[in-house]
């Protein structure tokens, strides 16, 4: 747009300032109004021929400068809409192919900085970047997340047509990360009623939303204000402490949290005997401190929640220590 005014502009001016070379049939003279009118007429080629150049020099100007102008205003104006067109075109088939090869998927509201870090952190678990869609309505989070390549859905997800869009009815899991508490408790309930199934885990803000947000229908809620208040207080207390916390909640350095399916080999046995640094096991959906006596012997169907290194595959029994080749 500012180019093509610019182009228009340019060309009010010299059609102004050369205008003792032009005639009007109405009265003979220019004014800067018909200069405009004249630029407008011209410049989209409709050309009523009402005014016209009669000087040499004024036709002149419109054969190297007037007529060069038109061209570029013609190319801006079809290249952009070739342009809108292509990116809608782009979207449409990026969404008919998620659509057609996905299947128990991940829905993740808003691609900010939190909205990032989970998907960064599904990835590094083994979740693969088909099985995710991004919702945002801000483009530029959009175009971000198809550059990261992701499929992704512009529109507020706080509307049901838009989770329509993103057959959400289907999704194995959804993380809301918006950022407006008030939003996410929307956006949770029409969750919520679209799919009763899915795991929906939601981020707030303040930690007097986390019994709505509950009710509502959430089954995990992460409140960012206490989480960076715990890290805050700890890292006074203890700055080695805040920098262990920090380390594992940060991913691809250091040390990682990770969720593993228990092996053959450990049935029976302690979790404190296992090579991994067993923190908590998770039976029949409960999770037990790794030190609890329900769990004092591991059994079928166990899940370990470990510590392991961040250059190791978190989800897999830790290398050279089962005697694997």
């Amino acid at each position: 747009m500012l180019i093509a005014l610019g182009l228009m502009t340019t060309m009010v001016l010299i059609v102004y300032f050369g205008r003792d070379g032009y005639t009007d049939t109405k009265d003979g003279a220019l004014s800067f109004t018909d200069a405009i009118y004249y630029t407008t007429v011209s410049i989209s080629t409709t050309g009523y021929g009402d005014i016209t150049p009669v000087k040499d020099e004024a036709r002149l100007v419109n054969a190297l400068v007037v007529t060069p102008l038109r061209i570029m205003f013609l190319v801006v104006l079809i290249g952009t809409t070739l342009e809108v067109l292509a990116h809608q075109g782009r979207e449409l088939w990026r969404v008919a192919r998620w659509r057609k090869h996905m299947k128990d998927h991940v829905v993740v509201v808003g691609y900010g900085t939190k909205g990032r870090s989970a998907v960064a952190t599904l990835v590094s678990n083994g979740v693969t970047k088909e099985r995710i869609l991004v919702v945002d309505p801000d483009p530029a989070a959009i175009a971000d997340a198809h550059t990261d390549g992701l499929a992704a859905i512009a529109g507020d997800a706080s509307r049901r047509e838009v989770l329509r869009r993103a057959e959400v009815e289907g999704a194995q899991q959804v993380i809301i990360t918006t950022d407006r508490d008030d939003s996410a408790v929307l956006t949770t309930l029409n969750v919520r009623q679209l799919n009763a199934d899915a795991y929906v885990v939601v981020a707030v803000r303040e930690g007097s939303n986390v019994p709505l947000v509950r009710q509502s229908g959430a089954d995990s809620v992460i409140t960012s204000s206490d989480a960076v208040g715990r890290l805050l207080g700890l890292s006074t207390l203890s700055p080695s402490l805040g920098a262990v916390m920090e380390d594992l909640l940060t991913y691809g350095d250091g040390l990682e949290v990770a969720e593993r399916p228990l092996l053959p080999r450990e049935l029976g046995k302690q979790p404190q005997s296992l090579p991994d640094q067993v923190v908590a096991v998770i039976r029949e959906g409960y999770v037990y401190r790794y030190y609890d006596p329900t769990v004092t012997q591991l059994q079928a169907g166990d899940r370990l929640v470990v510590i392991r290194p961040a250059n190791e595959t978190p989800w897999a029994p830790r290398p050279g220590t089962h005697g694997e080749e």
